[in-house]
């Protein structure tokens, strides 16, 4: 059995790649994780910050 467990692949990953980052928001912050060590640990910034790092991406 599969539940929602809040993280989704980002849109920049392949669906059957499991090398990717994983991202799940809150309404405090978004943490984010690799998909291949999920139970390593993740981080988490503020949405500030993560706004900031998507926009020096472009």
């Amino acid at each position: 059995m599969s539940y929602d467990t809040g993280w989704f692949k980002s849109s920049k990953s392949s669906a059957s790649s499991n090398a990717c980052v994983e991202v799940r928001l809150t309404d405090f912050a978004v943490a984010v994780r690799d998909s291949k060590a999920p139970d390593d640990g993740h981080i988490r910034v503020s949405h500030v910050a993560w706004r900031s790092f998507l926009a020096s991406l472009r």
